[in-house]
């Protein structure tokens, strides 16, 4: 084995041994998006503290928190059926709309959403999750 192989070898021994960063993981086990981020994080060594959505929902303090003062637009899942049929892309809710819906809704949330450390990813962000 040449050293360039084995010194690749014993990092991705390394990751699969001790997780970098344990990192709070906001998701919904079907969906096909959260389920390729995962595989991505955990392939890094990312350690995963998970949440589903759909069972334990954000609360509206909680969104709130999580939404900080980041534009509550970049959390709305475009591919919601009730984001579609309330035509949210031309008519965006304000902040407080949008946050009761979540709530209420859990589908409505992009997922997954990343936390960490002060620091949030939404949606499959590789290079936003790869800092983690």
């Amino acid at each position: 084995m040449t050293k360039a192989v084995r010194k690749s070898t014993s990092r991705t021994a390394a990751a699969k041994r001790k997780p970098r960063r344990n990192v709070q993981f906001l998701h919904k086990p079907t969906c096909a998006t959260c389920r390729k981020a995962r595989r991505f994080m955990e392939k890094r060594g990312i350690g995963l503290r998970f949440r589903n959505l759909a069972k334990e929902r954000l609360s509206a303090v909680e969104l709130e928190k999580l939404i900080g003062k980041r534009d509550h637009e970049q959390f709305l899942n475009p591919r919601c059926s009730l984001f579609r049929k309330l035509k949210m892309k031309d008519r965006p809710p304000s902040r407080r709309q949008a946050i009761t819906m979540m709530a209420k809704d859990p589908d409505l949330i992009r997922r997954p959403v990343v936390v960490a450390g002060g620091r949030v990813v939404v949606g499959y962000d590789e290079n936003g999750m790869i800092r983690f």
